[in-house]
Order: C-alpha cells, then structure tokens, then sequence
C-alpha cells in the first residue's frame, strides 16, 4: 500500500478537476472533439483518483465502465452509474484519429450537443469522487 493512499487519489482528483476547467474553456470556443476526449479522461482520472484513495498500488486501463465496476467494489453507487458514464468509452478513440470515423474527421464530427453531453457526463463523475473525498475527510489532528 502505498505511505498515504488517500493523498495519491487527492493528486487524481486535482488532475481530474484541472481538466475539467479546461473542457469547459474549450467547450466555449468550440472544441467540441477534444471537448468529448477530455470529457473521457477527466472521468477516468477521477475514478482512478477513487480507486488510488482506497489504496489500490497500481490502477491501469482507460474504461470508464471498468474502472467504474472496479470502484463499486468499494461503493455500489458507482455501480449504479455504470451505464450512463460508460459512454464516455465511446470518445477514447474517434475523437483523436481520422481512421476511428468512415470519411471525415473528428473536428467536423462531433458537435456542442455531444460535447455538452459529453462534459455533463464528466462533471457528474468528478462530483461523486469530490463528494466522497469531501465526506470522508479525515479528523484533523486533535479531534
């Protein structure tokens, strides 16, 4: 286990967040591909972010569906949100090469809706993770 599990998910989480304000920038500038990218691995960060905090040493792979099964072993809300974050595995790949889309490319594809879809998406995961680590805030010392 590593010395403080809960500071390496806190170091997901910030990365997580980071990239989320991000998103939203390039969401208002019309962005919407790596809108939908980021979307996905602002996601998986703050999964892995939960994932880390329960003291896991090494946390690898980039679906959002595993690593959300992989979290609801410590909590089963994360099971229940499974499906609906599972599209966001959907951005991984077609969002960044032109091959992942049959004659076109991904900055004429995706558009403000599945952006908007896509952060929406993301902003819910990193609320659960933000939410737990909020909850289960340690005493602090002298408590």
């Amino acid at each position: 286990m590593r010395k403080d599990a809960r500071h390496e998910g806190r170091r997901w989480i910030q990365q997580a967040q980071i990239d989320l304000k991000w998103s939203r920038h390039l969401h208002a500038e019309g962005a919407y591909y790596l809108v939908c990218f980021l979307a996905q691995q602002v996601a998986e960060k703050a999964l892995k972010a939960y994932i880390y905090a329960q003291g896991e040493e090494l946390v690898v792979g980039h679906s959002v569906r595993r690593l959300c099964q992989r979290a609801g072993e410590y909590d089963d809300q994360f099971r229940h949100h499974l499906d609906e974050w599972a599209i966001l595995d959907s951005y991984y790949i077609p969002t960044r090469y032109p091959n992942g889309l049959p004659d076109d490319i991904p900055a004429r594809v995706y558009n403000r809706p599945a952006a908007q879809s896509a952060l929406t998406l993301a902003e819910a995961v990193v609320a659960v993770v933000e939410d737990w680590f909020t909850r289960t805030r340690p005493p602090a010392d002298g408590e």
